[in-house]
This record gives C-alpha cells, sequence and structure tokens, in this order.
C-alpha cells in the first residue's frame, strides 16, 4: 500500500500514535487530494453521527465529545471507507481521491488499527482473485493449507503488532474478525467453487474439520455487524447451510421451476432460526432478497409468493422500501415496455432524457463510475469491440457517481466519442429505476422500446 508523507498539519494536529488519551473527546480530522465531494459525513453502520465541511485547503475536522468505541465509516461521495475510533483518540487521514484506498493512510492514536484494517482490505482485493485463478482447484487439504497459511501470516503480524503497542481489546477483535471471517468465507464458498472448476459431476467429499470454525461461530456479533468480511461470510454461509440443508433434508422444492423459491425461502427460514441482532437480521434479509429477484428465474406467482414470506419472516425491515422500490424497477424494465423517462446530461450540459435519446433507433446502454478505473477502461475496451459487432446498434455510456468536471476529463484523456455519453448526478434514482445490479448491465431499446432490460455488456 502506498505511503504518503503527512504535513506538519497532521503533526499538529494529532500528535504521536501513543499519545496519552486526557479525555473522551475524539478528534478526528483529515486533508483530501482532489476532493469528490465538499464535505465529509460520518456514519455508525446507518446512523449519520455529524458531517464536516471541507476548508478553502481541503481539510475536515469532527470533535466529538462522546461516541461509542467501535467500527465507524466516513464517506467522501462516492467512496467511503473504515475508521475504527475510541474515546480519547486524536486521528488524522490523508488521502488522493484519484487513488483512494491505495493513497490512505492514517496517524495518530490507534493508527496502527486502522492502517492494519486497510491493509487487510487491499490484501484480500488481492487474494479474492488468486482464489478464483488458482486456489479453488486445490484439492480440500490443499486448500486448507493454503488458507492456513495466508491466515498464520497476518495473525502473526497482528500478535506483533499487539505486543508492540497499547492496542484495545476492541481493537484486536476487530482486527482478528477482520481476519478469520475472511478466510472462513473462502471455505464457504470452496465446495461450489471447486466443483464449477474441476467440472466435476458432484461436491468434492471434504475432510471432517473442514467447517471446524463453525463451533464458535457467533451470529450476533454487534460490534462487527457492518465489518465487510463479517457480513460477506454470513452470506456465504447462509447460502451454504441452506443448499446442503435442502439437499440432505427436503424431498421436494430442488428441481423445476420452482426450485429457486424453495432455496431462498428456506435461507429466508435459516437466517430467522439463527441471528437475532436486526441490524444483522435486515442486511442479510435484503441480501436474500436482492438475490432472488435479479436473478428473474421465477413466474410472476412465484415472485408473489417470495414477497409474501418475506415480509412475514423479516417483519419491519428498514430495507422494505428500497426492496419494493426494486421489484417495481425490475416490472418496468420488462420487455415492450418504454424505458423509463429519466433525464442525463450530455458533455455539452444539455438536459436530456432516454427516451429522447433511444428515439428512432435501436440502442444499447450501459453504465460506468470514475471511481473504479479498472470498471471504466474494460467496459470501453467492450464497447470498442461492441461497435464492430452491432454497428446497427448506437452504444449510449451513461454515467453515476463521478463529478461532472472529472467524468469530461476521463472522456477527453481516453479519446472517447463524447456525443454518445451522458451523465446523471442522481445515482439513487438510476440505480433503482434502471435496477444497476450489476454495474455491467446493459439495457437494449428499440425506438425507445425495451427488448432486454438485463442483458450483459460482456456476455448476453
Amino acid at each position: 500500500m502506498t505511503r504518503i508523507l503527512l504535513s506538519t498539519f497532521i503533526v499538529l494536529i494529532v500528535g504521536c500514535s501513543t499519545a496519552k488519551k486526557d479525555s473522551d473527546t475524539v478528534l478526528f480530522a483529515g486533508e483530501i487530494v482532489n476532493p469528490t465531494s465538499t464535505q465529509v459525513i460520518l456514519m455508525k453502520g446507518r446512523q449519520k453521527i455529524d458531517s464536516a465541511q471541507l476548508d478553502e485547503k481541503n481539510r475536515f475536522k469532527f470533535d466529538l465529545p462522546t461516541i461509542e468505541n467501535g467500527l465507524y465509516h466516513f464517506n467522501l461521495s462516492p467512496e467511503y471507507q473504515y475508521v475504527y475510533l475510541e474515546k480519547g483518540d486524536s486521528l488524522m487521514v490523508r488521502l488522493n481521491t484519484s487513488y483512494f484506498d491505495e493513497s490512505l493512510v492514517f496517524s495518530g492514536s490507534n493508527e496502527e488499527i486502522n492502517n492494519f484494517l486497510l491493509e487487510l482490505f487491499l490484501a484480500a482485493e488481492e487474494e479474492d482473485s488468486a482464489m478464483y485463478t488458482e486456489y479453488y482447484e486445490l484439492e480440500p487439504n490443499d486448500f486448507l493449507d493454503k488458507i492456513k497459511s495466508l491466515r498464520d501470516d497476518k495473525l502473526s503480524h497482528l500478535n506483533e503488532m499487539k505486543s508492540e503497542t497499547t492496542m484495545s481489546d476492541g481493537g484486536y477483535e476487530l482486527l482478528k474478525g477482520s481476519i478469520d471471517y475472511t478466510y472462513n468465507r473462502y471455505k464457504e464458498i470452496y465446495p461450489f467453487q471447486h466443483k464449477r472448476k474441476t467440472t466435476e459431476e458432484n461436491l468434492h467429499d471434504l475432510p471432517k474439520n473442514f467447517y471446524s470454525y463453525r463451533s464458535e461461530l457467533n451470529y450476533n456479533n454487534q460490534h462487527l455487524t457492518y465489518l465487510r468480511p463479517y457480513y460477506d461470510f454470513m452470506k456465504a454461509h447462509f447460502g451454504n447451510l441452506s443448499y446442503m440443508s435442502c439437499v440432505n433434508d427436503c424431498n421436494d422444492g430442488n428441481s423445476g421451476t420452482g426450485k429457486h423459491l424453495h432455496f431462498n425461502k428456506h435461507k429466508l427460514h435459516l437466517i430467522d432460526s439463527l441471528v437475532i441482532d436486526k441490524e444483522l437480521r435486515d442486511n442479510l434479509f435484503r441480501n436474500v432478497a436482492f438475490d432472488y429477484l435479479l436473478k428473474r428465474k421465477d413466474a410472476q406467482e412465484n415472485t408473489e409468493i417470495f414477497l409474501k414470506e418475506f415480509k412475514n419472516v423479516s417483519k419491519n425491515n428498514m430495507h422494505i422500501e428500497e426492496i419494493e422500490n426494486l421489484y417495481l424497477g425490475i416490472a418496468n424494465l420488462q420487455p415492450s415496455k418504454m424505458i423509463p423517462n429519466l433525464t442525463v446530461v450530455s458533455f455539452d450540459n444539455e438536459n436530456k432524457t432516454l427516451n429522447e435519446i433511444a428515439k428512432g433507433k435501436k440502442v444499447l446502454f450501459y453504465f460506468w463510475s470514475g471511481s473504479n478505473k479498472k470498471q471504466y477502461q474494460e467496459i470501453f475496451k467492450r464497447v470498442a469491440e461492441l461497435k464492430e459487432k452491432r454497428p446497427d446498434h448506437e452504444l449510449i455510456g451513461i454515467n453515476i457517481k463521478t463529478d461532472y468536471n472529472d467524468w469530461k476529463v476521463i472522456l477527453k484523456t481516453l479519446q472517447v466519442d463524447t456525443s454518445l455519453q451522458y451523465q446523471s448526478n442522481n445515482f439513487k434514482e438510476l440505480t433503482e429505476k434502471l435496477v444497476l445490479y450489476p454495474m455491467n448491465k446493459a439495457i437494449i431499446t428499440d425506438n425507445g422500446i425495451i427488448v432486454d432490460g438485463f442483458s450483459n455488456i460482456y456476455y448476453n
């Protein structure tokens, strides 16, 4: 991870990382290079704690008289990142939005926890790729050995840090949880990916100790509810449990048109029986609903059955409005419907509706964000290929989650035809009405009428 020399401002504000905490007040400050927003928002889970405006030198500061120790995240739209805070902390962050996670560095009290948490995040991004390209093909015992080696390296680093610093028990629990749940998630995924990679007919037999960690699982750790490795593990874990329990215990529902409904109803009830913490329950229920609705494998009748079951099991879910909007969005993107009449902005700063853009021709709409450089570079490569394969279609790019001026710079740098590019700053509306999950989706229209509302720019 890139390390950037901190300015005098940082040293004066924060001091050294071993400074004594003389009060409960928390000072969290920062300096942003190339800001994409004028304010930083501090969140704990879904709760907004405070916001701070950037000054003329692109610096911000939070003075927090009373907070709960634990994991927070700070948003600089459209990006966000974790920060671990404890009473009495004085912590500084500096980052360059052009290389958001790779440039981010913390200094001050609890800098070790925050920098190591970020290093784990970046390492997981690289290891995720290696899992799919190499490790899932390994035989079970070799796979366990590889996972153990990767995990042990990080635990050794963590324990060394703990012995050399005044790390709190809460900070240690957070970092160890991040390590453990990252590698246990890979184990939950392994049997399915191994079968896929090796094209074996059945799931591979696993050693008896393969899931030994399950005996110590905590389904209700409120300190980790919004920690990404913990949440991602729970998603994979409940998917695994649901599949295995269906295969072993269910005599029906495992084939035919009702299979998708049966499996997801099973998952809902497993979450309901094991998870007590409301926020984790609601988030996991949301994931099941999104997974079911976006795969669109079932008839309308089954979708209605699923939504009824979802509302029955997940009472007063905090995501219910979002899920209902997703359902409506999917319904409005079916073939023969008009494309939603949303307004976007052209390179010349003119407002146009999608209906106006699509009128009288065949159009393939695709989507990209300036916050993900790798994604948009690959998207534009694919668009260049599609121009040859689909000369009868106009390929229209819709940009989201990017500053307007930054968007124009990206287009000029890549020498993209700006007449075929538009931008929207209403991410919520566009996401809900066009159902932008995943970002690789494409929408194909003919004279504004939807031909395929759920195509994929890479393989459909």
